[in-house]
């Protein structure tokens, strides 16, 4: 059965009004149309809702017992396709599912969940980890958020950049390639350690050295950059990888930063979403703090770094110097 929506609005009106010419002047329609929609309503019901008495119009049973379930769904329906929904982050229900690289997840994962219980108690955070191969989760709706280093390549998927890193070369305190000034034939020596999902034992470094015409010596691939990091504290392989996103974690294990001896392109991180969420007010809210929390990443701590820290910044910064063109 095909129903015309655009009945409830009028039987509404006719019941808030009580009347064919109260209703049309309601409604901005002439009181013909208006008596033409009562009929529509009559025939869909089967009940005259309005019956006359007097001079004036009064409603049926029927319509009286329907009269305030009419109005709730007027009511929700202008709600549903209004413009300029407010938000109500203290009653807002809603499961958000955010996908980030686990660097991302690790270095931000916990700020975020505390901003989101603290702003939104009812919203709840689902953080999984990256697949092993792409899909059409974001396309699909299954994924509200998704974190990459490239843009994406399909009309539909929104982009923001939210940071470039840099790359850093990360070892375990002691190691050989901090004895002296790191060159590139030192650097290239080593061994190393990628990390990749699909286990690549090769990635843009090496195309960076092959430039140079040097080759290194790849001994594993990690499946995450927390893998990969505390192997580099257990062993002399060497890995190099962003630097804001796994600053934390090379801390808390208590390894070497240096810079690279080579110029490397920084790396853009960029938060993707379908557009279906364009005017959404709850995923816009998200999409905003979660853009804030990314960022803080990017942004140069104020604090005054652990004398132990001071020094290992030292060694990268004068380092990096020594690594630019002309130095």
């Amino acid at each position: 059965m095909q129903l015309d929506l655009n009945l409830l609005t009028a039987l509404d009106a006719l019941l808030e009004e009580g009347s064919v010419a109260g209703a049309a002047a309601r409604l901005h329609v002439t009181s013909p149309a208006m008596s033409r929609s009562l009929g529509r309503i009559r025939k869909a019901t089967g009940d005259p809702i309005l019956v006359r008495t007097g001079r004036s119009m009064v409603p049926t049973t029927r319509a009286l017992a329907m009269r305030t379930q009419v109005h709730t769904l007027v009511q929700q329906a202008h709600q549903l396709l209004s413009a300029q929904q407010e938000l109500d982050l203290s009653t807002l229900d809603r499961v958000f599912t955010v996908r980030w690289h686990d660097t991302l997840t690790a270095a931000c994962g916990t700020t975020l969940t505390t901003a989101v219980r603290h702003q939104a108690p009812g919203v709840r955070l689902r953080l999984p980890a990256e697949p092993g191969t792409d899909d059409a989760e974001l396309r699909r709706g299954e994924v509200d958020l998704e974190s990459s280093s490239s843009p994406p390549t399909l009309p539909d998927i929104r982009h923001r950049l939210v940071g470039t890193d840099r790359m850093v070369v990360a070892v375990r305190p002691g190691h050989p390639l901090t004895e002296g000034p790191l060159s590139l034939e030192t650097y290239a020596a080593a061994e190393h350690l990628t990390v990749s999902r699909r286990g690549r034992l090769r990635d843009p470094i090496d195309d960076a050295l092959t430039a140079h015409g040097l080759q290194r010596h790849v001994a594993a691939a990690g499946p995450t950059a927390a893998f990969a990091l505390q192997l580099a504290l257990t062993t002399d392989l060497v890995v190099t990888l962003p630097d804001a996103v796994t600053r934390t974690a090379r801390k808390q294990l208590g390894l070497t930063t240096l810079p690279p001896p080579l110029p490397l392109p920084d790396v853009p991180l960029y938060l993707l979403w379908h557009q279906r969420y364009d005017n959404d007010h709850a995923h816009t809210w998200l999409r905003e703090l979660t853009s804030e929390t990314v960022q803080t990443l990017f942004t140069p701590p104020t604090t005054t770094p652990h004398p132990t820290h001071r020094a290992q910044e030292g060694i990268l910064d004068t380092k990096a110097a020594e690594a630019r063109p002309g130095k």
